[in-house]
């Protein structure tokens, strides 16, 4: 993966949440990562799209310090060392894992105890978290009780129950009905009225497009390279299309009428047809 990440224009430059310089990770002689240079104010939603295996998940873990780069730069926090700032920073992984026997308000206590939150203050703060999030009737409950989704709210509660100055997402949208996913929408838009700094990966253009202040937005040529560019959601950012510049686009078939980035329908002249 290869990124270059520019900056947007900006009227009042703000102090950075993460900066990184010419980050790269090698896997048995396979760069993942190749030269990401990232600069994320403080207080953004900050968004980094792109198709699933292209080395995003590598890109956040190299930021918070979970694997360390082969070569380049990066500070989180105004620290070079990530693991210096752990009890200021919150991450939900996309692999979702929590004891099944553990009653989520002990589950969210205890992921704030990994960050430094003194577990009877989590217990307190884990249970108004849940009450306020429509889950209070679950907090005595196990996690092997909970549906899939609601295990993942309970999750993603833990991820701020120590109410943290910097918040990474890694695919928190996977697995969320829509009514869920518009209540993270909503969380997202509230940490970053409060001044926290948001970022999160995706592969969902929509998702970005709604709520982030910058994206990188990341192409995935032959053999699987990156180049991304940050750009402001205000100023109606679109994906690339995928024709070669000056390429014309085969028109649809006869009798048919193609909605915008869909495939010339199937069932043209019959009682079914999208386009009668």
């Amino acid at each position: 993966m290869k990124m270059d990440l520019g900056k947007a224009a900006m009227t009042t430059p703000r102090p950075l949440a993460i900066e990184a310089r010419g980050l790269v990770k090698r896997f048995d002689g396979f760069t993942a990562v190749d030269g990401v240079d990232l600069s994320v104010p403080e207080g953004a939603i900050y968004g980094v799209l792109g198709p699933n295996g292209a080395g995003k998940t590598t890109s956040l873990r190299m930021l918070l310090g979970i694997i360390d780069p082969d070569a380049g730069f990066r500070r989180v926090l105004g620290a070079e060392r990530p693991h210096d700032m752990a009890h200021a920073i919150g991450y939900l992984p996309e692999e979702r894992g929590l004891y099944p026997t553990m009653k989520a308000f002990e589950a969210i206590a205890f992921l704030g105890a990994l960050r430094g939150l003194p577990l009877a203050e989590g217990r307190r703060r884990g249970r108004r978290l849940l009450e306020d999030n429509g889950l209070g009737y679950a907090a005595d409950r196990q996690i092997r009780q909970l549906s899939k989704g609601m295990a993942q709210q309970v999750q993603l509660l833990g991820t701020l129950v120590h109410e943290p100055r910097l918040v990474v997402f890694d695919e928190p949208f996977s697995g969320l009905d829509a009514l869920n996913q518009g209540r993270l929408e909503r969380v997202i838009r509230g940490l970053a009225a409060k001044g926290t700094t948001v970022i999160f990966s995706t592969h969902v253009i929509a998702h970005a497009e709604r709520l982030c202040d910058e994206v990188a937005r990341c192409h995935s040529p032959v053999r699987s390279t990156w180049r991304a560019t940050a750009s402001r959601r205000r100023s109606g950012w679109r994906p690339a299309p995928r024709t070669a510049p000056g390429a014309r686009r085969s028109p649809p078939r006869p009798g048919t009428r193609a909605r915008s980035g869909t495939s010339p329908c199937r069932t043209a002249g019959s009682s079914r047809c999208c386009a009668r």
